[in-house]
């Protein structure tokens, strides 16, 4: 079991910086891997950035590759860094665990937070 909890959504103008946390418990989180999603209105989720549970590989969407760095920390709190935002990354922002060592597009998460909504003006 895991619990997740988000933090750090909001509205911001584009080009501007945020940084969500996911701060997660329960006895196995060191061993997953944990990944950011997002949902925006009338499309389906998709995974944004993933991270292994050693911290040693990481995977990226190609629409945020070079302005998103996921991160975590020792107490398995999952970062994600946003820079350069663009009014296309307005969603709702879904932090993940999942069982499995998969860090790629084929990532599904097995337990996830509550969620956390982006807004980017243009």
């Amino acid at each position: 079991q895991a619990q997740l909890v988000e933090s750090g959504g909001g509205l911001v103008q584009a080009g501007a910086s945020l940084r969500l946390s996911c701060a997660t418990t329960g006895r196995m989180v060191n061993y997953y891997a944990l990944g950011w999603f997002r949902q925006a209105p009338g499309k389906e989720r998709e995974l944004v950035a993933a991270i292994s549970w050693s911290g040693g590989t990481t995977y990226y969407g190609d629409s945020v590759k070079g302005r998103f760095t996921i991160l975590r920390d020792n107490e398995n709190t999952v970062y994600l860094q946003m820079n350069s935002l663009k009014p296309e990354d307005t969603a709702v922002y879904y932090c993940a665990a999942s069982h499995s060592a998969v860090v790629d597009t084929g990532m599904r998460g097995d337990y996830w937070g509550q969620g956390t909504q982006v807004t980017v003006s243009s």
